[in-house]
This record gives structure tokens, C-alpha cells and sequence, in this order.
């Protein structure tokens, strides 16, 4: 009896053990390709720290691209930085009461990021999978010429990525042309920091321009709330805020249309 069972439990344990095995590669092959497949998104700031002729400082909003990057990088998204003339940026709205700045200040890998950011030159549009343009003042001044990140930013929403940018932020849609020749904001729902918001901060006649018109000028279709209420718009893995309230729900909007492409390409 013993000569007849031992075999057979021997050959019970290899089977059971090539099953065990064989579902750990599998699990382990699922969770590389899940984390592969969420690649990387990169965040646009701005080099330019003065309003004009005004002597006062600006730069890039701090609240603008920590809160989108808390949602993100929480959901397991590596962020990268890019500026028009790389190198430090300037900030602006240094605000440590506020936990999730405070939270992102502290964190040395993206401080390091933020105060490192990349050229455009050095910048791989087919690494990312989205493109988000965090605003600021200065992002008046230097986001709507730059036709190098104006270029990354066309071969990524061409590549099926999402686009997504948050109070003076859409500055850097305002000029972006697709392979057609169509302005990237024509026919679709957008919005921006308001020609009333402007008018309220009193820097409509300092900015080289109002973003609300130029925006209408270029084919968007331009929704708002009133002066500074949170109002985002989704249209066609565009994504949109209008004020620095909005910067939190661009990032879950931002989230949401990523999640939605993943399903699509399962």
C-alpha cells in the first residue's frame, strides 16, 4: 500500500506546486503590466517670476501643481517637470498652511523635480500619457509662444493622452495646432481664468493678454462660474479649471478620463 500511494501523493505535490508557481508569474506579469501601463505624466511650469512691468514676483502657482499631483501621484503616477527655459522655477503662492502644498514642499523627490525641471529639449512625448499646465501669473508670459512644449504637448494628446491645465494654465493651449491644422481647443468646452477674475485681481491691463478672449478667439467653447468658484469641463481628453479652486478637482478629472482610456484599451 505504501509503495502504491507514495508516488501518487509525489506526483499530487508537483502538480499542485506548478500550479502555485504558475499563477505567481501570472499575478507578477499582471502587476508589472498594470504598472507599466500607468507610465508617466508631466507637469508644465513656468519660468517667468515678475507681472510685467510691475515689479511684483509671480511665478507658478504652488496649489496648481500640488493638489493635481497629490491625486495623481497618489493613484500611483510618476510626475515629471518640464519649464520653457528649465532649471528652477519660480513660485508663487507659497502657502504651508495648506496640507497638500506642505505635503508636496516637503517630499525631497519632487521638490528636487520642481526645482530641476527639465528643458523641453530634454523631454520624450511618447514617455507620457498626459500633459497638465499648472497656472500662475507668469504662465501669462511664456506658456502661449513656446511652440516646443506646445509641440510635446500635441504629440501626446495625439498619441491618445489627455490634456489638462488649471486657471492661467490654458495659456499654453491657446496656440497648440494638431497634424490637421486645427487649433486643439476648436469645438470644445474650455475654461480658464475669467476676463472678471482678472479684473478683480486688477491685472487686466498688465497681462500681454485676456485669456477668456483669446481662448474664444481660437475656436473654444468658453464656460465659467462666477469669480472664483470651482468650475471644471471635460471634452475630448481636454481637461480644464478656472481658478486655483479648481486645481484639486482638474487632477480628479484628469484621473478619471486616464482610468477611462485604460478601460477602453483593455
Amino acid at each position: 500500500m505504501i509503495k502504491i500511494k507514495t508516488p501518487f501523493f509525489l506526483l499530487l505535490f508537483t502538480v499542485l506546486l506548478v500550479a502555485c508557481n504558475s499563477r505567481k508569474t501570472s499575478d507578477h506579469t499582471a502587476v508589472k503590466a498594470e504598472t507599466k501601463a500607468l507610465k508617466k505624466i508631466l507637469f508644465v511650469v513656468t519660468s517667468h517670476s515678475q507681472k510685467g512691468t510691475t515689479g511684483e514676483k509671480t511665478g507658478y502657482y504652488l496649489g496648481e501643481v500640488s493638489h493635481p499631483w497629490d491625486v495623481l501621484h497618489t493613484a500611483g503616477y510618476e510626475i515629471d517637470f518640464v519649464s520653457p527655459k528649465g532649471g528652477k522655477a519660480p513660485v508663487d503662492a507659497f502657502d504651508m498652511n495648506d496640507s497638500i502644498n506642505k505635503k508636496f514642499w516637503d517630499n525631497n523627490t519632487y521638490r528636487n523635480k520642481i526645482e530641476n525641471t527639465k528643458k523641453p529639449s530634454d523631454v520624450h512625448p511618447e514617455d507620457y500619457v498626459a500633459i497638465h499646465y499648472a497656472g500662475g501669473h507668469g504662465a501669462m508670459w511664456d506658456f502661449a509662444e513656446n511652440t516646443e512644449i506646445a509641440e510635446i504637448a500635441k504629440q501626446i494628446y495625439e498619441n491618445n493622452g489627455v490634456v489638462s491645465a488649471v486657471c492661467h494654465g490654458p495659456a499654453g493651449l491657446v496656440n497648440i495646432k494638431l497634424s490637421n491644422g486645427s487649433y486643439l481647443v476648436a469645438g470644445k468646452k474650455v475654461n480658464a481664468f475669467t476676463n472678471e477674475e482678472e479684473v478683480k485681481v486688477h491685472l487686466e491691463d498688465i497681462v500681454p493678454f485676456l485669456l477668456e478672449d483669446q481662448l474664444i478667439a481660437h475656436g473654444a467653447i468658453f464656460e465659467k462660474s462666477a469669480p472664483f468658484q470651482t468650475h471644471v469641463v471635460t471634452d475630448q481628453r481636454l481637461v480644464t479649471g478656472q481658478n486655483p479652486q479648481s486645481a484639486h478637482s482638474v487632477g480628479e478629472a484628469t484621473l478619471n478620463e486616464l482610468q477611462r482610456l485604460t478601460k477602453s484599451d483593455q
